[in-house]
């Protein structure tokens, strides 16, 4: 429980008793308490696991146990953001009396509520909608709650034309739906809601975007309109300076900016293309994969694009994942498809020979490109494209080898995320999904490998309840940036259900066949996602072993040029990525350029230079370093070079 929360005990008869972290208050009634808790900064209540008004308070008697939701816990933020997407939902339709309501709930950052309007809104229009919404919240009007039958709401939502919600109570299974209304603005909703509209006292719209009714994009392109909100100003303000910050590190300007990667249209939304400073970036953070794996014991596979469609009904993804692949294509009368995974590839490299249990845990790893359904409304960037490129690997091993193979894993993940610079993350224990494969009992012993490894390696997690694949749980490790942000790169699985898919075997000690058990693991992820965190990580300013260019050699003159190109060359031989910029401008503007650029080092070359056979460096933070004669500075860039700094 949060330490801010309070427990409330209601005894028999009118006595009610409040215990705050700091004190004990005793009320005689209903009223009284509700004051007590205004003054505790309650939100709602969570009565016996489910989240309730705070206005039920009365509804509950004879020493109920309650728990109090304030700000500080995720669920209160929750409630406080969700009524602030109300209230502006009812300034929308109060300025925009023709629009649609369609959804609004809160986000983790914040809310969004769907709207389908006539024209186009604005950033005039957003600070228009934000002073409605003062006028509501200054009004202090109250969320009442009410309940209907379904058969109600739909009629009640049928006469005032909102079609979105019309759709939504149609799918739903219960009887009776909740609506909430303040101020005579009324929306359907299972809630709750803060007391009043006037406990709101801090909130934004950040901006609009189009979004497809129910990610479809088929169905109606909405309107979104994004906010936040907080119970204090500063941290409102302090919230909206972290967002400057996050749109400084936007991997898709930086992107642009220093000319690492673009999509186009003609060749197909979701599809990355790779510009030379990005594919450079790229091939060094490859070579040090592969470098580091084959230091493991990993052996690398390279594998087909396509395959037949019945290896991905044998695999279980034609059943269980088929929404993310793409439609079959047919060659010579027989259907393939396109991958969208590399285990059954790496399975088939497997059985291709006899295998003997003093082979196992047999590791192959592949920087595989597969490609995914991915609706457009959710393409983002690097971030969440069609086709990408997973560093995948496929471990084959016996049953009493889970637990070391983990945490060797574990120890590999950490190691790799560490190298690129992150030092924070969480680790998430995800367990079976609704829908999977094989038996319960494998999927209990699965997934308590995974923790037994976890609490070895004594590193602590959260469970993530059903978030496991089809075939297996799972390990996920979050890590976070530089602002602080969580990011999902890593996963390990345990699978004991595709090798009997398969029927893949290996030779025991006994001379019997026995099945192995696969783990499935990623340490990045996917090299796009993985290349967008790390842009935004660093803010583009990359550390001196994955920059393109590492260093900028500079002339104050011309008749610099000859001692910087000498400079140039040698830093080359040595390995060094070095540009040399001769052009008739002044330094001041070389400077600004070079820095603008991100180049870790800016190597200045005027008549001293030249005369006493030394240079001046100055780093891309603008501190000056040296002087150093070229031999010294390749000595310190070396060094850093291999402590990948």
């Amino acid at each position: 429980m949060h330490p801010r929360c309070l427990i409330i005990f209601i005894k028999e008869g009118s006595q009610i008793k409040l215990i705050f972290p700091e004190r004990e208050v005793e009320v005689k009634d209903v009223s009284e308490a509700k004051k007590e808790l205004k003054k505790g900064r309650a939100l709602s209540l969570r009565v016996n696991g489910e989240l309730k008004d705070l206005a039920s308070i009365g509804e509950f008697i004879s020493e109920a146990s309650v728990e109090v939701i304030t700000f500080d816990s995720k669920e209160g933020k929750e409630v406080y953001r969700h009524s602030t997407s109300h209230i502006m939902a009812h300034a929308v339709k109060e300025l925009f009396p023709q629009a649609k309501l369609a959804i609004g709930p809160a986000t983790d950052d914040g809310f969004y509520y769907d709207f389908d309007i006539d024209r186009p809104l604005s950033s005039e229009d957003l600070e228009t909608i934000e002073k409605k919404m003062q006028e509501i919240i200054k009004k202090n009007n109250p969320f009442l709650r009410k309940t209907m039958s379904k058969a109600e709401a739909i009629e009640f939502f049928k006469e005032r034309g909102e079609d979105y919600k019309v759709e939504l109570l149609e799918e739903i299974e219960d009887d009776t739906v909740s609506i909430y209304e303040e101020g005579g603005f009324v929306d359907l909703c299972r809630g709750p809601h803060l007391p009043s509209t006037g406990m709101v006292s801090a909130f934004k719209l950040l901006n609009v975007s189009g979004a497809y009714w129910r990610g479809d994009e088929k169905r109606k392109m909405l309107q979104r309109i994004y906010g936040t909100a907080f119970t204090d100003k500063k941290d409102l303000k302090k919230y909206l300076e972290f967002l400057e910050e996050v749109k400084k590190r936007d991997h898709r300007r930086l992107g642009k900016e220093l000319d690492l990667f673009s999509m186009n249209d003609e060749i197909g939304t979701g599809l990355i293309l790779w510009h030379p400073n990005g594919a450079l970036i790229r091939k060094i953070i490859e070579d040090f994969w592969r470098d580091e794996h084959l230091k493991a014991d990993y052996q690398i596979l390279f594998t087909p694009h396509i395959a037949k469609l019945n290896l991905w009904e044998k695999s279980g993804h034609w059943d269980f994942y088929r929404e993310n692949m793409y439609s079959p294509m047919e060659i010579e009368g027989i259907p393939y498809e396109i991958k969208p995974m590399n285990c059954p590839f790496h399975i088939a490299v497997y059985k291709s020979s006899l295998r003997s249990y003093r082979e196992l845990p047999i590791r192959y790893a592949e920087l595989g490109t597969v490609y995914r359904y991915e609706r457009s409304g959710t393409l983002h960037g690097l971030l969440r494209v069609r086709g990408f490129t997973q560093d995948d690997a496929h471990i084959f091993l016996r049953e009493d080898q889970i637990e070391d193979e983990v945490q060797k894993v574990l120890d590999f993940t950490l190691f790799m995320l560490k190298t690129f610079g992150f030092e924070s993350y969480d680790i998430f224990l995800s367990t079976r999904p609704e829908k999977y494969v094989g038996t319960e009992e494998n999927w209990q012993r699965a997934t308590a490998a995974l923790e037994l490894a976890l609490k070895n390696k004594a590193l602590p997690y959260d469970v993530d309840p059903e978030g496991g694949v089809f075939y297996g749980p799972k390990i996920d490790i979050k890590v976070k940036d530089s602002l602080g942000r969580p990011w999902q790169c890593s996963t390990i699985q345990v699978d004991f259900n595709i090798p009997e898919r398969f029927d893949i075997t290996y030779r025991g000690a006994d001379g019997k066949e026995h099945r192995p058990i696969m783990i499935h693991r990623a340490l990045m992820g996917s090299l796009e996602r993985f290349f967008g965190v790390l842009i935004e990580h660093y803010a583009g300013a990359f550390p001196l072993w994955l920059a393109p260019v590492q260093v900028s050699v500079l002339t104050i003159a011309e008749r610099h040029s000859d001692y910087a190109l000498q400079t140039v060359n040698q830093l080359k031989e040595h390995g060094i990525r070095a540009i040399a910029n001769l052009d008739n401008e002044k330094v001041g503007y070389k400077i600004r350029e070079a820095t603008i650029r991100k180049i870790p080092y800016l190597v200045i070359i005027g008549d001293r230079e030249v005369e006493e056979k030394r240079i001046t460096v100055r780093k891309r933070t603008g501190e000056n370093i040296g002087p150093f004669t070229v031999e010294e500075f390749i000595g310190i860039l070396k060094e850093q070079i291999q402590l990948r700094r």
